[in-house]
């Protein structure tokens, strides 16, 4: 029998205070006032005083209003129909499709025993070259995308959505202005890729409590597809959003604010999300890769460098393009040596001519003469920014590495590069012509016989 309390103790912005024996953490609650019910949900104990999140807001509940605990915390279904759906951060349907109530999973639970975890060694190929050269997604990794306002992250995450080669997608949005949420339903419904995602969308207009709820609801569904054997990618924007609510809901409670106003536990709320990344020893993964914005284009803001520490890398966006310098997978070296043997050598050497090429170009803004390496050198950064840098370039992994020979080819000599000889007879573009037309033999003609 669930108990009913008929006084509220406090009531501050969405967040009501009674006092109730007998609460989980995190516990649902209804609470019924004169203008409806809403859900809540508890967030704070203190012996006998419970603090509850309300939904809907605590707007029209007045101290005479109604609490009943469910029993239970919040769940989210899970089937095989969730996918090509799009939900609200309280999991209701948000594409006025049916609602879904089947196998209800728990949120917010722990994350996977590391002895069911296996050292990740399969690349996730996304078809963005300044991805899949030079920074490697791999499997179960968990990595942001550090941007400043403005940058386009959200359609980087779009395009990682209709390209990355895994099994599911589950996208979670907290504090999307509109137009962004319709790129991202429009964008992968057009495509089709639809069909193989989940989305878990909070709009700046919804209640702040689901914003807090995306993460949790996105990754308990994330982690039901990893157990069943599909390779899931979990895709977030914007974690600063996410930190941004926990930081309201701490002020409404007035709790002692830690660095910038935020929560002193920001640092273990952020890691509990980030640690779901998985690869089962026995099942599927999950690869998470989150947008973080930087407020005033600042790392040290508490958000990006508390991620900083959890996670294995970034990427950093910056003038539309992912940064090679000061983006970093530290997984990559797991599976860039099994894709072909020439990876390695075009990721170094294409990335140390272009910090080359950046400095030929600030020595040409100011004037310097220009030696015939520097106007090499500038050949090269335009082709590099253009033909590989650009976010709306798309191409397998085995066709970049082409590129890039393609590219060091029109701009500089072999002994020029570093390459090692063995690469440059293998793969240099007149090199690999030669070759290939040495390995060529002529058909057998057949003899005539005499009659």
């Amino acid at each position: 029998m669930h108990k009913t309390y008929h006084r509220v103790e406090r009531i501050a912005g969405s967040v009501i205070t009674i006092r109730a024996k007998d609460v989980k953490y995190r516990e649902l609650a209804e609470v019924t006032s004169r203008y409806g019910s809403s859900l809540a949900q508890a967030i704070r104990l203190d012996e006998d005083e419970v603090s509850l999140q309300v939904f809907a807001g605590a707007r029209g509940v007045a101290t005479d209003a109604k609490v009943r605990f469910l029993g239970e915390t919040m769940r989210v279904p899970f089937s095989d129909a969730l996918l090509g759906r799009v939900f609200t951060g309280g999991a209701q349907p948000r594409d006025n499709g049916p609602a879904l109530d089947e196998n209800p999973v728990e949120i917010g639970g722990p994350s996977v025993n590391p002895a069911k975890r296996i050292i990740p060694r399969n690349m996730v190929r996304t078809g963005i070259p300044m991805i899949d050269i030079f920074n490697t997604l791999v499997e179960s990794q968990k990595l942001p995308v550090f941007a400043r306002a403005g940058e386009p992250y959200n359609p980087l995450l779009a395009r990682i959505a209709l390209q990355a080669e895994v099994d599911v997608i589950v996208l979670g949005g907290m504090g999307l202005k509109h137009d962004d949420y319709l790129i991202f339903r429009d964008t992968l419904e057009e495509s089709g890729a639809l069909s193989r995602t989940v989305m878990f969308v909070h709009t700046a207009a919804d209640p702040v409590v689901e914003c807090l709820l995306v993460p949790d609801i996105s990754l308990a569904v994330a982690e039901q597809f990893a157990i069943a054997g599909k390779r899931v990618l979990v895709l977030l924007t914007d974690m600063t959003n996410f930190a941004d609510a926990m930081k309201e809901i701490a002020i409404t409670m007035e709790q002692i604010p830690s660095n910038r106003g935020y929560p002193g536990d920001l640092y273990s709320q952020l890691a509990a999300r980030y640690e779901k990344a998985v690869d089962f020893d026995t099942a599927g993964s999950i690869t998470i890769l989150a947008a973080t914005t930087m407020p005033g284009d600042d790392v040290t803001h508490p958000v990006p460098d508390n991620t900083g520490y959890i996670t294995e890398g970034q990427f950093y966006l910056r003038d539309g393009r992912i940064e090679p310098f000061g983006s970093l997978s530290r997984l990559k070296q797991q599976v860039n040596g099994k894709t072909r043997d020439d990876h390695r050598a075009i990721m170094d050497i294409m990335v140390q001519l272009y910090s080359g090429y950046r400095e030929s170009l600030e020595k040409q803004s100011m004037g310097f003469r220009m030696s015939e390496w520097d106007n090499k050198l500038l050949k090269y950064g335009e082709r590099f920014e253009k033909e590989m840098m650009d976010l709306s370039v798309n191409i397998p992994l085995e066709g970049a590495l082409d590129l890039g020979w393609e590219i060091l080819a029109d701009c500089f000599e072999p002994v020029e590069t570093g390459i090692k000889s063995t690469l440059i007879d293998k793969y240099w573009p007149g090199n690999k012509d030669e070759t290939e037309a040495d390995t060529v033999t002529e058909p057998e003609t057949e003899e005539a016989v005499p009659a």
